[in-house]
Parts: C-alpha cells; structure tokens; sequence
C-alpha cells in the first residue's frame, strides 16, 4: 500500500530536553493507527511536526510525499484538534460554508457535510447553542472538506456521547475504505482496541511498541486470564486440581503463561463436567499499554 506519512529517525528537543528521539514510522493509504501515550510522551511534538507546525531537530517526514507545511501537503492533510473553536454567533452551515469558500469549493456543500457527521438537523442553529460534542462533529465536518488523504486527529471523540463514538467510527471505517490514511491520538483504549488497524506506543519520545493487537499481545507474552464458575460442591476440589487458582465464592481466577494457554484449557477441559461456565481473557490493550509504558520506565 503506498505510504501517506513515512517519519524516519525523527528527533526533537526543547530547552535541552528530547521531546522525540530517533521515532520510525509509517502510515498506509485506507490504514487506521492509534497514536497512544500518556501526557509528554511525545504525541503532540509528532502531530506538530506532521501538521508543519514547528521543524524537527533531525530525520525526515513526508506528508502524501510532500514536506510538511508545503502547499502540497497542507492539501491533501486534515486535522482535527482535541478542543475546537468557532465563532458562536454563526449557524453550524455558515462556519462551513465559510471554510469551503477559503479552501475554494461550494459552499452549498456545507449541508451535506454537516449531514455526513450528523449534524444536519442542526445545521440552521448557531454554532453558540451546540455542545461539545456537537461542536467537536463541525470540527470533524471542516476536517472532510477537500477529501483528505490524510487525517490527523487529536482526542476526536472528547466530549461525545456513546452513540455519537460509534457513528464517529463508523465514518472513519468509511474513509478508511475509501482510501484515506488515519493518525488518531486517543486516551480511550477500550475505544481504538477494536476500532484500529495498528497501534503505535510512545513513552518518553521513543516509539516502544508498533504493531496489530494481536501481534503486540505475543511481544508482551502476557498472562490469559481464566475465570471459572464451579458446579455446585465442586469449589474446592477444582482448586486442587488446578495450581495456582484463586477461589471467590464458587468463581475461579486462574492466570496462565501464554506458552501454557492450550495445556490449561486441556486441564480444563478434562473437569468439564465439575465446571458451569469458563471465560478466557485475553491481555487487553490497557494492559498491553501498561506492559511498554512500564517496560520503558514511565
């Protein structure tokens, strides 16, 4: 697939202090990427310097194959911000009609953008009646406009409600389809866990961890968590059966070596008939963060 952002050996320091060092990465055409750090890993530096907003010490960045800032790469990428701001007195239409006339395009389509990100029935309301969650959509409407081939999104879906998360996704699957690149810097893990295609993990301005879940899960190599509900009188005797399980009430807590999975369930499996239910847990992305976060220090 070809590339719509490709950083090589990136750094950057502040005041003696290396915000970035040494970050390698690539973002594919129809390819969504979860950026995860915690606060001054690094995450903001890197979109900066995407966005061309400030220069980087050393490496090289190309944004759809242009530098960032240039005019070719301010026209094929969107940002949208954690926190975005309009000016009130305008109808959710005019502050895109607006946008669409500067970027040189109809502003008779600030209606059907609106509508794209759920809006539409709003779009006649001045901007300065709306919530944060609707506010955030106009951002993400402004951020269509142009059909990016590469979108930069901080914390996007701050301050919307469940159902305004899912149909947020569901318009990013659609952009993804259509061939646009994804960059998307979120807090929320239970939310991009199943939402991205790649994760990419910064902690202290080095990138620790790039990959699918499923191929982060077998680098960490952590536990499986297995929790059984015993048939009734069986508590005790499954707990001698089973080294090292934990027993609450007549639930099981039992953690096994990834290496181990299939011997434990084949354990398992031969006390079916003193066993009611059984619920394997994989290492969830929480933990998998955690597990590279800590691994480097932070």
């Amino acid at each position: 697939m070809t590339a719509m952002l490709t950083i090589s050996a990136l750094t950057k320091t502040f005041d003696g202090v290396r915000a970035l060092s040494d970050v390698s990465l690539q973002v594919a055409a129809g390819e969504r990427v979860a950026l995860l750090g915690h606060n001054g890993a690094g995450k903001s530096t890197l979109m900066k310097i995407i966005l061309g907003l400030i220069a980087a010490d050393a490496g090289a960045v190309l944004v759809c194959g242009a530098a960032p800032g240039s005019p070719a790469a301010r026209g094929a990428v969107a940002y949208l911000p954690e926190n975005v701001a309009f000016h009130p007195a305008l109808t959710g239409e005019e502050q895109i009609s607006h946008y669409l006339r500067l970027r040189g395009q109809r502003p008779a389509m600030a209606l059907e953008l609106l509508e794209r990100v759920g809006l539409g029935h709003a779009a006649k309301r001045r901007i300065g009646t709306y919530s944060k969650g609707m506010r955030q959509r106009v951002g993400l409407a402004q951020a269509l406009i142009g059909a990016p081939r590469l979108l930069v999104l901080d914390e996007p879906t701050s301050g919307l409600d469940p159902v305004s998360r899912r149909d947020f996704y569901s318009l990013l699957d659609g952009l993804a389809a259509d061939g646009a690149a994804i960059l998307l810097s979120s807090h929320a893990l239970t939310e991009v866990e199943a939402r991205t295609d790649r994760l990419l993990i910064l902690s202290g301005g080095r990138l620790v961890a790039e990959g699918s879940l499923a191929a982060l899960r077998r680098e960490a190599d952590l536990p499986v968590v297995m929790h059984l509900t015993a048939r009734n009188g069986f508590a005790s005797e499954l707990i001698g059966a089973l080294p090292g399980a934990i027993q609450f009430g007549p639930e099981l807590r039992l953690s096994s070596p990834q290496q181990d999975k299939l011997a434990t369930l084949a354990r398992i499996a031969a006390l079916q008939a003193k066993i009611a239910d059984l619920d394997v847990v994989p290492p969830s992305l929480e933990d998998i963060y955690n597990h590279f976060s800590q691994r480097d220090g932070q």
